[in-house]
């Protein structure tokens, strides 16, 4: 093989394996993480909140809805009050988070 077409063979390699571990990147689901914390003096901020790390591409927000009403658990409503994408608590392939106040059922 000529050194141009093996560069070329490498390069294609190459392209395809990044191309398959950024489309890996979008089969992870939704987790649980640390919220947002309740602002100074908030009306609801004794209600206890979940946060939820979720890939904004490629999950819905039922499924994101879903992974906030599971970690609120049984006898809560979760109800979705902020969004954000900032690094500091979820990872680059997940970088939207979700807070969720779990108040109780009726």
């Amino acid at each position: 093989m000529r050194p141009a077409a093996a560069r070329q063979a490498a390069a294609a390699a190459l392209m395809l394996a990044a191309s398959g571990m950024l489309g890996g990147c979008s089969t992870l689901a939704p987790y649980e993480t640390v919220p947002l914390p309740p602002k100074p003096k908030a009306a609801d901020a004794a209600i206890p909140r979940v946060g939820i790390c979720y890939d904004f591409l490629a999950s819905s927000a039922a499924k994101v809805a879903a992974a906030g009403q599971d970690a609120c658990g049984p006898g809560t409503a979760a109800k979705r009050i902020d969004t954000d994408y900032s690094l500091m608590n979820c990872p680059l392939l997940l970088p939207g988070r979700a807070t969720f106040a779990c108040t109780p059922k009726k």
